[in-house]
């Protein structure tokens, strides 16, 4: 949702990273974000969480992953 967030208000994510102690937002604007996100037309609860399991895993790895870092390829690969 974090991601999502700051995805839609045009914000830089190069620099952001997932705040677990963090809060953000109510359960009905998860639900709409996941909703205008996820490229289903008519997702079921299913689907739903199948792309947020796989959103998590593909964001998750990828703040892991030295490739990704900002301070290694901002200047080369910015925005990826």
């Amino acid at each position: 949702f974090q991601y999502l967030k700051r995805f839609q208000q045009g914000c830089d994510l190069d620099t952001f990273c997932y705040e677990a102690l963090s809060v953000e937002g109510c359960p009905a604007e998860w639900v709409q974000l996941f909703l205008l996100h996820c490229g289903i037309m008519d997702p079921s609860w299913a689907e739903l969480r199948n792309f947020t399991c796989f959103l998590n895993v593909q964001l998750r790895d990828c703040e892991a992953s030295d490739f990704c870092k900002p301070e290694f390829v901002q200047d080369t690969l910015r925005g990826f």
